[in-house]
């Protein structure tokens, strides 16, 4: 679920202003610097090391600053092999055809790593379960459907609002259609006939269109009316997607049978909304109309 809402590093880059860029230029010049700085800092320390070594040769057989930090933090002191301390080690209980264990100690670097383990998961458990001041796998799962529905309700709002003649698409789903019947019964019946039939207006439930019978002819139609004709339009009353509804309503009544359907008029269309893909969501393209 996060990665469908969270962006690549690409777009992320790509969607920044000119300001933003320039301050994270300058981050990356920060830490470059301040790694150059800590490879100088080591080359300076070695440079200072084999410089006393020179003037007191007694340091010669002094390890070196690295060798010490190495012994002290990461592999620890390692026995001669055979010698005294490590034959000291030898664990009598454990051999076996011969072969003897050593009971070393753990590197330094893994010990702390063992330690860090214990200690985060610690303060995790106490965070999480005790104090209960972070969110649970369940409620950040939870959030994120959350805030994908407001999403997804936004880019929905988006593309209801930007339906338009060149955009509307046939919307056969259930809930589109008996929307369409009630904004059809409402402001149509009155001069089209409850079913269709017609009465000042056309008849359209026959084949034959004045204007055309694709989804787009008709939403036009709707949208901006026929004014000469008496027909007013919808586009200050209705919202996108209630003219689209109401299209899509008109193209299901293409050949339903009238009680008292008026004589043809226009030109015969042979468009239907079979004739091109259904689609379920209001949001979708396709069909035809009167």
């Amino acid at each position: 679920m996060a990665q469908s809402e969270q962006s690549s590093w690409y777009t992320t880059l790509s969607g920044m202003d000119s300001s933003q860029l320039t301050l994270l230029v300058i981050l990356g010049v920060v830490l470059l610097l301040i790694v150059l700085l800590l490879i100088l800092m080591i080359y300076l320390m070695s440079f200072m090391t084999a410089v006393f070594q020179k003037e007191n040769p007694s340091l010669a057989h002094e390890p070196s600053w690295w060798e010490s930090f190495k012994e002290k933090f990461v592999t620890g002191k390692m026995d001669e092999v055979g010698g005294k301390d490590e034959k000291a080690k030898v664990m009598s209980d454990h051999s076996y055809d011969g072969i003897t264990e050593l009971d070393n100690f753990m590197p330094p670097w893994l010990q702390w790593v063992f330690i860090g383990s214990i200690a985060f998961a610690v303060i995790y458990f106490v965070n999480y379960t005790v104090l209960g001041i972070g969110p649970t796998g369940e409620e950040e799962y939870q959030e994120e459907l959350r805030l994908e529905a407001i999403a997804a309700e936004t880019r929905k709002a988006n593309l209801v609002a930007g339906i338009d003649e060149t955009t509307v698409v046939f919307d056969e789903s259930a809930a589109a259609i008996s929307s369409g019947k009630s904004i059809f019964e409402t402001n149509c019946a009155a001069c089209h006939a409850a079913d269709g039939g017609g009465g000042v207006g056309p008849n359209l439930t026959d084949e034959y269109w004045l204007h055309g019978g694709s989804i787009q002819d008709v939403f036009k139609v709707v949208k901006y009316g026929v004014v000469e004709k008496g027909m007013i339009p919808w586009q200050d009353q209705l919202s996108p997607e209630q003219m689209q509804q109401v299209s899509s309503y008109i193209l299901t009544l293409v050949g339903t049978t009238p009680a008292n359907p008026k004589e043809p008029q226009g030109e015969p269309s042979s468009a239907t909304p079979a004739a091109e893909t259904p689609v379920t969501d209001s949001t979708a393209v396709v069909a035809s109309i009167q």
